[in-house]
């Protein structure tokens, strides 16, 4: 038995080791399909990958994706619209145009045949960019639908679009020195479309995080209507009393929301091609001017809230003040005492100096810094100017400037100090976004006493009633104001026939509600004969704004108490 098991075993033992060989070959082969399979897998995988990836990069947003050398696309930009959703600002659909130099088989050909379509085009510039060897280079940026439609119906090589967004303002040149412009890669460059860009936005764009979808609206405190009309009436009156320039502003005095404000000339935001004139610049809030006689409004309520006068005080104003070798006079002397009431309509320049004088050099400018007619304003648009001021305040420095000569500020801060001398003596800071009264009160200082500001609401009024305001009246509306008609320095010295004219205003007046002021720039006599004061020029442009504007304001007209007293303080 033990043989014939063994005799087994030795015979079987051959067959096992043939068994184990095709066994292990089945396993090698085995191995090699499956690396072949994971190898076929890999390939499969990069290629699922890079088709995702140009599926995904092709149904992206143009502003989003890269271009092969082309660079980031113009991104998305948020709408901006006014106060009542009206837009402003908007992104469209545009085009640009491309080539490839490298695919480029006739560059004079092309070069000629886009100049069929495109003839602004240079030639030679074209050409070279052809020439180049390059894979990519820009030949137009921004061209029309119709443009592109165009060219491609001429079936070039190597020629191609890219989709971008291109920024457009409905409305022109309407607001143009608020809302500002953007460059050719729809980035904000100045005004609210800067101020836009520095929220945040350009950081969002240089990360890839911004898409037209995920942008909500901008609202500013503007109402397109009422900067219709003040552009409307300040382009007129440049015209009408042949000026070199002219603007205005409609302040709310008890929120500081600037509601409407315009500057002529201007520009076209679509087409700014002479936006960078020099006579293009936003006068309200990037110029400064002495503001001549509207300063005595400050004057006057600086002597008032100081205690050092009251509205039934009295100022010699019988004969010129000398100071040294300069003598201050009046331009429609009456020779007497005046009261503080007459001193205010008559624009005494005499009685001014003495107010100065009765406050004290410290005194003055402390004021007019409470005021901050002498700090760089504080908002959202870009385009401020510094006011200027003498280095060292003397005797003489605090009189002129008590009548509006010395220092110079920008219209838009003169017009939000005279928002505190009618909304009960609060400076607040102008704004160009929504701003509701209890935001107003966070950030309102209260510069003036109330009491100061009832006896300035009074002498405003007796202005439009009985002074130089009289073309301003609006029936309905009980407007009143100052003049401000002063001397421009040319050369170091002051032109007797070169003025910058003003007028600053509020209404109603018993309760006011909007602050009004409008600068003419060199304005001529509007017929042989007549005048050329602020008077004349500057009041009826406000008047012509509050007539049409009130309405769309909210404010009702009210007559019957056209010459009704207010109270005023003892």
């Amino acid at each position: 038995m033990k043989r014939w098991l063994k005799a087994g075993i030795a015979r079987t033992k051959p067959h096992a080791e043939a068994q184990g060989i095709v066994v292990e070959g089945r396993r090698k082969a085995n191995g090699g399909r499956s690396r072949v399979f994971i190898t076929m897998a890999v390939f499969f995988g990069i290629y699922a990958t890079i088709t995702g990836r140009l599926v995904y990069l092709g149904m992206q947003e143009p502003e989003t994706g890269q271009f092969f050398g082309g660079g980031r696309m113009a991104a998305s930009r948020p709408d901006i619209l006014d106060r009542n959703g009206q837009v402003l600002a908007t992104d469209i659909k545009s085009a640009s145009l491309f080539a490839e130099p490298r695919r480029i088989v006739d560059p004079d050909e092309a070069v000629e045949l886009l100049s069929t379509v495109l003839p602004s085009l240079d030639y030679e510039q074209t050409y070279r960019k052809l020439t180049s060897g390059s894979g990519f280079a820009w030949l137009k940026r921004e061209i029309t639908p119709r443009q592109q439609n165009e060219i491609l119906q001429l079936g070039i090589p190597g020629i191609g679009f890219r989709p971008e967004k291109r920024r457009f303002y409905p409305g022109g040149p309407t607001a143009s020195h608020i809302l500002g412009l953007v460059n050719i890669d729809n980035e904000g460059i100045a005004g609210m479309e800067k101020y836009v860009d520095g929220q945040g936005l350009a950081d969002l764009r240089a990360t890839g995080l911004v898409s037209a979808s995920s942008l909500a609206p901008v609202n500013l405190s503007i109402d397109l209507r009422v900067q219709h009309i003040v552009r409307d009436e300040i382009a007129t009156a440049m015209e009408r009393y042949h000026a070199i320039a002219a603007g205005a502003v409609v302040l709310n005095v008890n929120t500081g929301e600037i509601m409407a404000m315009a500057s002529v000339p201007d520009f076209d935001p679509n087409n700014p091609f002479n936006a960078h004139e020099k006579d293009r610049l936003n006068r309200m809030s990037a110029g400064v001017y002495e503001m001549g006689s509207t300063v005595k409004s400050f004057t006057t309520a600086m002597v008032l809230d100081a205690g050092k006068a009251t509205l039934t005080s009295s100022y010699d104003a019988s004969r010129p003040l000398s100071m040294g070798r300069f003598t201050i006079r009046d331009f429609h002397g009456k020779g007497r005492v005046l009261t503080v009431p007459e001193v205010f309509i008559y624009s005494s320049n005499i009685a001014s100096a003495r107010m100065a004088m009765d406050v004290g050099i410290a005194g003055h400018r402390e004021f007019l810094h409470r005021l901050g007619l002498l700090d760089r304003m504080q908002t959202e648009l870009p385009e401020v100017a510094s006011p200027t001021e003498p280095k060292e305040w003397k005797q003489l420095n605090s009189i002129t400037i008590s009548f509006g000569h010395g220092f110079a500020t920008t219209p838009l801060q003169t017009a939000v100090a005279a928002a505190a001398l009618m909304n009960g003596g609060k400076l607040i800071p102008p704004t160009f976004l929504p701003r509701t009264q209890a935001e107003a009160d966070e950030v309102a200082v209260q510069v003036l006493n109330p009491r100061t500001t009832m006896d300035m609401r009074y002498l405003y009024r007796l202005n439009a009633e009985k002074g130089s305001g009289k073309r301003a009246e609006v029936p309905g509306y009980r407007v009143g104001g100052k003049t401000g008609t002063a001397e421009k320095v040319v050369n170091g010295r002051y032109a007797k026939d070169k003025r910058f004219n003003a007028f600053l205003a509020a209404f109603p007046i018993e309760n006011p509600q909007y602050v009004v002021l409008s600068v003419i720039d060199e304005p001529k006599p509007e017929k042989p004969g007549m005048g050329a004061t602020a008077g004349s020029n500057a009041a009826p442009i406000v008047a012509n704004i509050i007539r049409r504007s009130a309405p769309l304001l909210g404010v009702k007209p009210e007559f019957g108490h056209e010459s009704g007293a207010l109270l005023v303080s003892n």
